[in-house]
C-alpha cells in the first residue's frame, strides 16, 4: 500500500458508520487532476449525505466535497493546472476525507499567495455559500436588517462579517451566550438566543413590527416556521439547510397569510455551475479577504482519522466557527 487511506461508509446512519480504509493513489482520467491534501473541509452537508438525508450515488461512497493542497498529477488533455501548483476546490465527486483525490481539472481554484491552504479550506465552501446567498439570491443593501440563524457557526460568521462590512443590521440567533459574544465580536449586531428568548418577538421590537426583507436559514425544521413569522410583507425566506431535519411540505397559502411572501431553497451549486459563474463568485469572495474585511473562522482541527468524532461534535452542536481535518 502507498499509505493512503480514505474515509468512507458502505451504510446509511450515525457517526459510527464512517470507516477508515487504505487504498492505491487514484489515477486521474482525461481532464481530471489529482490533488495532494493538506487540508480538508467539514461542512454539515456531509452529514446529509453520511446519514442518507441527500443520497449518495453509490454505496460504499467516499465523503467529503471541500480540500486543498497541490496537484500531484494530471491526466490527459489538462494544460491547467500544473503539477505543484496549489489549489483548492469544493463540489464534484465525494471523498475529499482522504489523502488525495481526482477532481475535474476544470473545478480547480487556484490559490493567491494571501489564501493559505488550511485557510482556504476553511473558508472556500462556507465563503462561496455566503456569496451566493447575500450577494445573489438577495444582494443585501446599507441599511438593511436581516435575519441570519446559527450566527456562531461555519457559515454563520463569515457572513457576519461580510454583511457587517455591507453596512447590514443582522439579528443572529445563538443558543449559548458564549456563541452569542463570538457572533457579536464578528459583526452581529443583535443575538437572541433562541433557548430563552422568543425570536419573533424580538425581531418585532428591532424593526418596530415591520419584520425583515430575508431570513437566512440553515436550520430547517425546527426554525421554518417562526423565520415566516420574522418576515415583512412580501419577504424572502431562504431556507439554505437542514441542520434539525427537513422542513415538511409547506402549503402555498402559508406564504400568502404572512404578507405574499417568497420562498426558495437554493443549493449553492447551482450558482456557480459555469466556470464563468465560479470565478465571479469566488473573485467576490477572494476580494473580501484580501481587504481583510473578511478572515477565515477556523476554530478546530483534527486528524483526518479522527472524522466520526467530528461528525458527533458537528451534529451535537458543539463546534463553532469552521472545522478542517489534516491528512497528516
Amino acid at each position: 500500500m502507498s499509505g493512503e487511506i480514505r474515509i468512507e461508509f458502505d451504510e446509511y446512519g450515525g457517526p459510527e458508520v464512517l470507516r477508515i480504509r487504505e487504498r492505491e493513489a487514484p489515477a486521474p482520467g482525461a481532464g481530471e487532476i489529482r490533488v495532494r491534501h493538506t487540508a480538508i473541509g467539514v461542512n454539515f452537508i456531509d452529514t446529509y449525505h453520511r446519514s442518507g438525508l441527500y443520497p449518495v450515488p453509490g454505496l460504499p461512497s467516499g465523503i467529503g466535497t471541500e480540500a486543498a493542497g497541490r496537484v500531484e498529477e494530471c491526466g490527459p488533455g489538462v494544460d491547467s493546472p500544473s503539477v505543484g501548483d496549489r489549489v483548492a476546490y469544493c463540489g464534484g465527486a465525494l471523498g475529499a476525507y482522504a489523502t488525495s483525490h481526482v477532481i475535474r481539472a476544470d473545478r480547480a481554484i487556484s490559490l493567491p499567495n494571501f489564501v493559505s491552504d488550511a485557510d482556504a479550506a476553511t473558508v472556500l465552501l462556507k465563503g462561496l455559500t455566503v456569496q451566493y446567498l447575500i450577494r445573489q439570491i438577495h444582494p443585501v443593501q446599507a441599511g438593511e436588517t436581516v435575519v441570519f440563524h446559527a450566527a456562531a457557526g461555519g457559515v454563520g460568521l463569515i457572513a457576519m462579517q461580510w454583511l457587517r462590512a455591507l453596512g447590514a443590521t443582522v439579528i443572529g440567533t445563538a443558543g449559548s451566550e458564549a456563541k452569542a459574544e463570538l457572533a457579536r465580536q464578528h459583526g452581529c449586531t443583535h443575538v437572541v438566543l433562541y433557548r430563552q428568548e422568543n425570536l419573533v418577538e424580538r425581531v418585532r421590537e428591532l424593526t418596530g413590527g415591520a419584520g425583515v426583507p430575508v431570513v437566512y436559514d440553515a436550520v430547517g425544521k425546527d426554525t421554518f416556521e417562526a423565520s415566516l413569522d420574522c418576515l415583512g410583507r412580501r419577504g424572502l425566506m431562504v431556507t439554505f439547510g437542514n441542520a434539525s431535519g427537513a422542513v415538511p411540505p409547506v402549503a402555498p397559502g402559508m406564504l400568502a397569510a404572512r404578507g405574499s411572501l417568497l420562498l426558495t431553497r437554493p443549493t449553492l451549486f447551482d450558482f456557480v455551475a459555469t466556470r464563468e459563474e465560479l470565478d465571479a463568485a469566488v473573485a467576490d469572495l477572494f476580494a473580501v479577504l484580501e481587504s481583510g474585511a473578511v478572515r477565515p473562522t477556523r476554530k478546530q482541527s483534527f486528524p483526518l482519522a479522527d472524522a466520526p468524532h467530528v461528525h458527533q461534535l458537528l451534529e451535537s452542536r458543539q463546534t463553532t466557527g469552521s472545522t478542517v481535518l489534516l491528512p497528516g
